[in-house]
């Protein structure tokens, strides 16, 4: 007859192995992440497995994705939004941005994402986190107000520093956002700390303490990447002077032999 110590062994060994295993689920969305595949692919896949790994059903499965997503509609409002942006563009959003920065002389890349990073964080911080967004303000008015300050003051601009001022403009509309709503009262994050903390160690914290403690972080992260900002001017000079000297050398080179 087998011990009642060896059986409880055995089956905590179980959990633990199942506990373990579960965590298969996060190697995926690295594996994934590290590959540069489908985003939404990759947390999908990463789900139906620790689900079905952790002994739920294929039902069960899509239940919690169907309960998940009842739960959490308000993340598909901004597709709402995507038929005005396109209107908008169609009758010259973009175009009226680009004449705008043609008309600030003292205007450049840097200074607009810059600027951009402290609007967003401030209105973030006074829970207005839908002023901002990546359909709503980076790409139709953000990037073209930055594109434009980069041409009018370093010319044409290559895909690579395209594409890096496009997704300096990006971290902008990010970082504003990340660290400006933890010290709004009433954001999910904030509310799900103190809940979680109030129910679990029977304290007595309040919203505003942490969204007091939120303000230094939120500043440093201002001054940090505002400073990162600033300085792409400098990089997109060095960059886009690098060809335009090997070109200018290459003139020289073929002007003796002709």
């Amino acid at each position: 007859m087998v011990p009642q110590t060896a059986v409880l062994g055995a089956e905590a060994l179980r959990k633990a192995v199942r506990n373990v295993i579960v965590l298969l689920g996060i190697l995926v969305v690295v594996a994934g992440f590290a590959t540069r595949r489908n985003p939404l692919l990759v947390v999908g896949a990463a789900g139906v497995l620790t689900g079905l790994l952790g002994g739920m059903s294929p039902l069960k499965v899509l239940e919690a994705f169907g309960t998940g997503f009842a739960s959490s509609r308000s993340v598909t409002v901004f597709a709402v939004a995507l038929p005005v942006i396109g209107l908008l563009e169609r009758h010259g959003l973009q175009e009226q941005a680009r004449t705008l920065m043609n008309r600030l002389a003292r205007a450049s890349a840097g200074r607009v994402l810059a600027v951009y990073l402290v609007f967003r964080q401030l209105s973030a911080a006074f829970g207005l986190t839908g002023l901002g967004g990546p359909a709503q303000a980076v790409r139709p008015m953000v990037v073209p107000m930055a594109e434009a300050a980069a041409e009018r003051r370093h010319g044409t601009l290559t895909d690579r520093a395209r594409e890096r001022l496009r997704s300096f403009a990006a971290s902008a509309d990010n970082v504003g956002l990340f660290f400006g709503e933890d010290c709004f009262l009433a954001v999910g994050s904030i509310l799900l700390i103190t809940g979680f903390v109030n129910a679990t160690y029977h304290a007595d914290l309040e919203p505003v303490r942490l969204a007091l403690w939120a303000i230094p972080t939120a500043v440093c992260a201002t001054l940090i990447h505002g400073a990162r900002l600033l300085r792409l001017d400098h990089t997109l000079a060095r960059d886009l002077s690098a060809p335009a000297g090997r070109a200018t050398a290459a003139v020289r080179i073929e002007e003796p032999s002709k």
